[in-house]
């Protein structure tokens, strides 16, 4: 009885510290890079000028712009960035995983995320698509742990619709459960989540640990939601803050998931405008 005893505490607590909360969001609050896309087609150091401005440190990177891979890394180092992720396309994981896991370490990122999945616009993300994607993640996930790296998933929303399963199951479900959380962890970006219909409270207290990363992304009030199309106007994109999102109860859930970085992610007409206005938000919001 006492070795039963010994060991469910033991159990207890392997799974307190696995589902121990994350850091404070205000400590790991970055950018991610494609929101200042306009000002990188002018000059990407424009735009790591920009977010040093802001007073951030952490960054997400989208591309490399005009710039080689070892003239981006030199440009961060030089301004004290530190880039935590990389977004490399499914199809150049396909083609070139060595490529994409020696980019990432060149830029001594720690993830590499996927932040879309090609899929054919009638069809949709199929059952079937769902299956071959989580494969791949498996095979991937399993090759970029090994080189000491981790594979992110980030769902644009279309992931949403119900599995063939027919027992609540949406497909996105469908890829986190057929994936081994030590070959893939997961990116929320909460705009896409909540203009798919989803909660992203629930999602977070579903599967916890495995949300890593969060964009931080706000929709307008009175923006229709409950389409899993991964598309939307820009218009509906507005100053985190400002929107139709609750914010202390998002990152208080993402904080207790033990969610590690915050990506601000402003996909707005008009990014300069509305970045200092988030920021503005997000330092003063105490949860």
């Amino acid at each position: 009885m006492k070795t039963k005893l010994l060991c469910l505490s033991f159990a207890a607590v392997a799974m307190t510290s696995f589902a121990a909360p994350g850091p404070d969001f205000h400590q790991h609050l970055g950018i991610q890079m494609w929101s200042l896309r306009a000002t990188a087609k002018e000059s990407t150091p424009k735009a790591m000028d920009l977010v040093k401005q802001y007073g951030l440190k952490e960054v997400e990177t989208a591309g490399l712009g005009e710039l080689t891979l070892e003239q981006y890394a030199a440009e961060l180092k030089a301004r004290g960035l530190q880039a935590i992720a990389t977004h490399a396309g499914y199809e150049a994981l396909q083609k070139n995983l060595a490529g994409e896991i020696a980019t990432a370490k060149a830029l001594g990122a720690t993830y590499i995320v996927v932040p879309w999945i090609p899929h054919d616009k009638e069809k949709g993300f199929t059952e079937e698509l769902a299956q071959e994607v989580a494969a791949n993640f498996n095979q991937w996930g399993q090759a970029i742990r090994e080189a000491g790296l981790k594979l992110g998933w980030h769902p644009h929303g279309f992931e949403f619709v119900p599995s063939n399963a027919g027992n609540g199951e949406t497909r996105f479900d469908l890829v986190a459960r057929l994936t081994k959380p030590e070959n893939l962890c997961l990116e929320m970006d909460v705009f896409w989540a909540v203009h798919a219909g989803q909660d992203p409270v629930a999602l977070f207290k579903k599967y916890g640990s495995r949300w890593e990363l969060i964009h931080v992304k706000d929709m307008r009030k009175g923006a229709p939601t409950g389409f899993s199309t991964g598309g939307a106007p820009d218009t509906d994109n507005v100053a985190v803050g400002s929107g139709q999102i609750d914010w202390k109860q998002v990152l208080g859930a993402a904080q207790q998931a033990g969610v590690q970085h915050y990506f601000l992610e402003d996909e707005t007409p008009t990014p300069l405008e509305c970045i200092p206005q988030s920021l503005t938000y997000l330092r003063g919001l105490k949860l």
